[in-house]
């Protein structure tokens, strides 16, 4: 990837500036990436409103993190002489307004970057890099896309595996193996991949339940490249639907369909949602209707923007979104269907591309 680190950091001193703080500390690890490039862990980073940036990691990551880091000053901290908060103020020198990413830290870290703050007024800053994150650039959609096509493909191979007697687990390694045979950098996330009853359950783990004929199959997984993440569902059945399962299936799709017609820059998060809550709750599986649309997707599996009820946000150009309504019902079986989307000025683009095919045949 050929990133602009150093207009990606700009876009947060500007927020520094906008607030009136001094500088930020970054705990999370995806906005570490993001305004870095440094993947390894273990380290803190902390940006200052004069554009000295500094990145604090211990001896196991240090040579990594000055190979890696871009724009910012690696800093050596040796975790038995100073603690991680002595080290921020040291560096600081007394800045007057110090923001900090309370999302992403634990209460007793808090207390002890507290204790350490002396005349330094701290402030939460609530998902200002996540903010940041919404809108991906060319070179984040092109590593989405490519993990998108590495999930088409492995699913196009995975599936003729899918025959009576097969369990979820063999199946679920002979997808995650092809996704990686493939190039993709491990799992978007722990591969959901269900048969029969234990579809209903919405993120369950596979198993070692045997696929039978007639059985609901879910499949919910995605591969990673550069750290960009896709997410995809599909759902079928092994054989001949019965007239519910087909009517299961239809009403899902139409509720993904009700809200791909709306997407576009300037479309409010609260109508897509309520566009797809219409059609499940008019159909006869209303009581069993899964909460919520969709999510952004990126560096992090869950990220802004949500699609639920309540979020009011007007979705932008240039974000990637998941659509993905679903009916689950216990002891019975469940349903979803789930796109990665790009947000265009007048529509959208969809980034995976497997065909949404009820049937399978044994």
């Amino acid at each position: 990837m050929n990133v602009d680190y150093a207009a990606r950091q700009q876009r947060l001193v500007n927020k520094l500036q906008q607030h009136q703080s001094d500088a930020i500390i970054i705990y999370g690890y995806e906005n570490i990436v993001y305004l870095t490039g440094f993947t390894g862990h273990a380290a803190t980073l902390l940006m200052s409103s004069n554009g000295r940036h500094r990145l604090i990691t211990d001896y196991r990551y240090f040579e990594r993190a000055s190979n890696e880091a871009v724009g910012v000053e690696v800093i050596l901290r040796n975790r038995d002489k100073e603690t991680l908060p002595d080290c921020i103020f040291r560096l600081l020198d007394g800045p007057r307004q110090l923001a900090f990413e309370a999302h992403q830290i634990s209460h007793a870290d808090y207390v002890s970057l507290n204790i350490s703050a002396k005349n330094t007024t701290l402030v939460a800053a609530p998902l200002w890099v996540e903010s940041l994150r919404q809108v991906k650039d060319s070179d984040e959609i092109n590593c989405i896309k490519r993990a998108a096509e590495i999930a088409d493909a492995a699913l196009a191979h995975t599936l003729p595996l899918l025959k009576v007697g097969i369990t979820e687990r063999e199946a679920a390694i002979e997808l995650e193996y092809q996704m990686q045979k493939l190039g993709s950098e491990g799992l978007s996330f722990d591969t959901i991949l269900l048969f029969g009853a234990r579809s209903s359950l919405p993120h369950g783990n596979p198993g070692q339940t045997k696929l039978n004929l007639g059985d609901l199959v879910l499949i919910d997984f995605g591969a990673v490249i550069s750290g960009y993440r896709s997410d995809m569902t599909r759902s079928y059945v092994l054989g001949e639907p019965t007239k519910q399962q087909q009517s299961i299936y239809d009403t899902v799709q139409y509720a993904q369909r009700a809200a791909l017609a709306l997407i576009k820059a300037g479309v409010n998060c609260i109508d897509l949602n309520n566009a797809s809550h219409d059609v499940l709750s008019h159909s006869d599986f209303s009581q069993y209707a899964g909460e919520g649309l969709g999510h952004g997707v990126g560096l992090f599996l869950h990220e802004q923007p949500f699609i639920k009820p309540g979020v009011d946000h007007q979705l932008e150009a240039g974000n990637i979104i998941t659509i993905e309504p679903g009916i689950y019902i216990p002891n019975y079986g469940g349903v979803r269907l789930e796109e990665d989307v790009l947000v265009t000025e007048s529509g959208f683009e969809c980034l995976t591309h497997a065909p949404q095919v009820f049937q399978l045949t044994n």
